[in-house]
């Protein structure tokens, strides 16, 4: 492994029940619609990638929402460009903590030199609200790309901000661990994702178990094998 490749929503932190779905409804309630996302809903909502593509999703379903096509898409933009304020609001007031553990990694990585790359279909505003509240106004330094729903339109599970990271680190899809909690990606031999982050740490040596000694073998078999033994003699 050569580098890692961070996924931001549900893998850096729990933003999505905590976060996104929050700031949605919150602007919902600013422009006077009558819509709430519960925990339940919300969750089958994640099936829909991207925040725009899943207001639209959810207004199909909905007899109040604009029938027009293009009224219906100017509604999502509004709700979308809200919703990112609203977002960035709850992570400055500290209600969204990084995942435990997560801190601790990205640190050991850095101090290993091991290169780490962002692949993400979210805002490149939500990524730096949360980023920056935790790891302070320089972290883009410490990434060598930042792929976000600006840089790569085509939505997870494609591959292509997947891709652009790998470009930017310059290593092979084999040579990253991907972490993600989201479904694979499509297409072959793309990095390995993993459901949540663990700290990367070593074996931990374990001294070898004395081999046991061959027991004999029973009489039965050698006296077996004597008899095999006579009769190749006397075929001979």
């Amino acid at each position: 492994m050569q580098a890692l490749i961070w996924d931001v929503d549900g893998t850096l932190a729990e933003t999505e029940r905590d976060g996104h779905r929050l700031a949605f409804n919150e602007a919902f309630q600013a422009l006077g619609l009558p819509w709430r996302w519960d925990e339940r809903r919300y969750g089958e909502l994640l099936a829909v990638t991207g925040g725009r593509e899943r207001l639209l999703h959810d207004m199909a379903t909905r007899p109040d929402a604009p029938a027009d096509p293009d009224a219906r898409r100017a509604l999502a933009a509004r709700l979308h460009a809200l919703k990112n304020e609203r977002y960035a609001a709850i992570v400055a007031a500290g209600g969204i903590p990084l995942r435990p553990g997560v801190a601790e990694l990205l640190d050991e990585a850095r101090r290993a030199g091991l290169p780490m790359a962002i692949a993400t279909t979210t805002s490149r505003s939500n990524v730096e609200a949360l980023l920056g509240a935790h790891l302070g106004p320089g972290w883009a330094a410490g990434f060598a790309a930042v792929v976000c729903a600006e840089d790569a339109p085509r939505k997870k599970p494609d591959p292509q901000a997947y891709l652009q990271a790998l470009a930017g680190l310059g290593c092979a899809p084999a040579e990253a661990l991907a972490l993600e909690d989201a479904w694979p990606v499509r297409g072959a031999r793309r990095p390995r994702k993993r459901r949540a982050p663990r700290r990367l740490t070593p074996p931990r040596c374990r001294s070898p178990r004395p081999r046991r000694s061959r027991r004999a073998p029973r009489a039965s078999t050698a006296r077996s094998g004597r008899r095999a033994a006579a009769a190749r003699c006397r075929c001979g």
